[in-house]
C-alpha cells in the first residue's frame, strides 16, 4: 500500500508510530475498510485499539453515516439488550417510554463493540442474529426489526481461552473475527516510545501554557527501556505528569523513576523472554534430586548401616560423625551443570566426603543458610553489583534483589 495514504492516515487520525508492527495493522485496516466485513481487533489494553474502527468507518462507503462506539463493559448487564436494541414502553420497570438501541441508531453506519468479551451470554445470541441476518427485536417486543449496519468489535482478552472456558460464544467469535487486526503492545514498539513521549510533552506545554520540559539523555534511556505494560496510555499519563510537576526543569533518569509506579521497573531486552518464575522452581527441583542421588551414593560407599539413628555402630569410624557433602555455590544455582542419571551412575563419586566430629557440630545448616551463603560470596567477587551477580548465579536480577531482601543481606 502507498506509503502516502498511510501518512495521510496519521495526519487525519494523529497516530504516532513507526514501527512495522502497527504501519502493518494500519494497512490491514485501510484494506478491509472498503469491504463490508465484521472485523476484529485484538489487542492489550491501552495500546490503541480505538483509532482502528474509526480508520475503517472513514475510509468506507458508511463513512457518510453514524459511528457509535460502545463500551460493553461499562454497561451493567441487566440494560445492555436496552442500550444495544432498544426497548418498549412498559417492557420493564423504568421503561417509561420506547427507546431506539444503538443497531437501530447507526442503521447504515459503523458500531465499534469495544470490549465486546465481556457481553453476557444471551446479549451474544442476539448479536449473533444480527451478524447473521440483520434482524433483532426490542426489548418488549415481539416485532422483528432489520438493521444495515457495519459491526467493529475490540477486545483484551484472550479468546480463545473465552471459548474454553465457555464465556464466549465460538459461533460468534467466528462472525466477528472475518477479518482480524493485531495491535501491537507498546514494548512492541520501542521506536516509538520516545516519539510519543514528545508528542505527549509538546501537546501539553501548548494546551496548558507550560513551561516544556526537557530529558536528558539517561531520563531518555530509561523511559524507552521500560516496559510500560499500560501501554500508550500509561506513557501518557506519566509524562502528562512530569510535564506538569517538573515544568521548565531538565528531566534526569531519577526523576523519571520516581513518577514510575514503585519496583515495576522492567527492562524491555530484545528477543529476550521475560523471566518465568517455573523455570526457578524446576532448577530448585533438580537440586533437590541431585542432593537426594548424592546422599544415596554416599550410603553405597560407607555402608548403609552408619546412617542409623536408631542403633549407631560404635565401632565404625564415622558413627561419632556427620558426612558433609562440599559443593560449589554456583552449582546450586546453575541449570546446566546438574548431572543427568546417566552422569551419576556411571562416573565415579567426586564430590569431597570427611567425617566431623558430634561435638564440632551445632547446627544443621539448611538449604536457605547454603544459599545466603553463596549469594554473599558472589557479591563479594563481583565487588556488589547485582548485575553481574544475577549473571553468575544464573538468575534474574529481580530475584536476586528479592533473595537479598529475603535474608537481609
Amino acid at each position: 500500500m502507498a506509503d502516502n495514504k498511510i501518512q495521510q492516515v496519521k495526519q487525519r487520525f494523529s497516530i504516532i508510530g513507526d514501527s512495522p508492527a502497527f504501519i502493518s495493522a494500519i494497512e490491514r485496516a485501510l484494506r478491509v475498510a472498503p469491504i463490508d466485513l465484521s472485523v476484529l481487533i485484538i489487542g492489550e489494553s491501552g495500546a490503541g485499539k480505538e483509532v482502528f474502527p474509526k480508520i475503517i468507518h472513514e475510509n468506507s462507503a458508511r463513512k457518510h453515516n453514524k459511528y457509535i462506539a460502545v463500551n460493553c463493559g461499562a454497561i451493567p448487564e441487566g440494560t445492555i439488550d436496552s442500550e444495544l436494541f432498544g426497548h418498549e414502553k412498559g417492557a420493564f420497570t423504568g421503561a417509561v417510554s420506547a427507546r431506539k438501541g444503538y443497531f437501530e441508531e447507526a442503521h447504515g453506519g459503523t458500531i465499534f463493540l469495544d470490549e465486546v468479551a465481556e457481553l453476557p451470554l444471551t446479549t451474544q445470541a442476539r448479536l449473533l442474529r444480527v451478524l447473521e441476518s440483520g434482524e433483532y427485536i426490542k426489548v418488549g417486543s415481539s416485532e422483528v426489526k432489520k438493521t444495515d449496519i457495519r459491526v467493529v468489535a475490540a477486545t483484551n482478552k484472550n479468546m480463545e481461552e473465552e471459548i474454553k472456558n465457555g464465556k464466549f460464544r465460538e459461533d460468534l467469535f467466528y462472525r466477528l473475527s472475518t477479518v482480524q487486526i493485531n495491535v501491537p503492545p507498546l514494548h512492541e514498539r520501542q521506536g516509538d516510545i520516545w516519539l510519543l513521549t514528545r508528542k505527549f510533552t509538546n501537546d501539553f506545554a501548548d494546551r496548558y501554557r507550560t513551561a516544556p520540559v526537557t530529558y536528558d539523555e539517561t531520563a531518555r534511556n530509561r523511559i524507552t527501556s521500560y516496559r510500560w505494560p499500560g501501554n500508550v496510555r500509561q506513557l501518557k499519563n506519566i509524562v502528562e505528569q512530569i510535564a506538569l510537576f517538573e515544568a521548565g526543569k531538565t528531566i534526569t533518569a531519577d526523576v523519571v523513576s520516581h513518577y514510575l509506579p514503585e519496583g515495576s521497573f522492567t527492562p524491555v531486552v530484545a528477543d529476550r523472554p521475560q523471566f518465568d518464575y517455573t523455570l526457578e522452581r524446576e532448577m530448585l527441583f533438580k537440586l533437590i534430586s541431585q542432593l537426594h542421588t548424592e546422599l544415596q551414593q554416599v550410603k553405597e560407599m560407607i555402608g548403609t548401616d552408619n546412617f542409623r539413628t536408631d542403633k549407631p555402630k560404635r565401632d565404625s569410624h564415622i558413627s561419632t560423625g556427620v558426612v558433609e557433602i562440599k559443593r560449589t555455590p554456583s552449582s546450586i544455582f546453575a541449570d546446566n551443570d546438574v548431572p543427568t542419571h546417566e552422569q551419576t551412575v556411571n562416573k565415579p563419586f567426586a564430590h569431597e566426603v570427611t567425617a566431623m566430629p558430634v561435638d564440632e557440630v551445632t547446627t544443621v545448616r539448611t538449604l536457605e543458610d547454603t544459599e545466603r551463603e553463596t549469594i554473599i560470596r558472589a557479591l563479594e567477587r563481583n565487588g556488589g553489583k547485582r548485575k553481574k551477580t544475577a549473571d553468575e548465579l544464573n538468575i534474574s536480577e529481580r530475584t536476586l534483589y528479592r533473595k537479598i531482601k529475603s535474608y537481609g543481606i
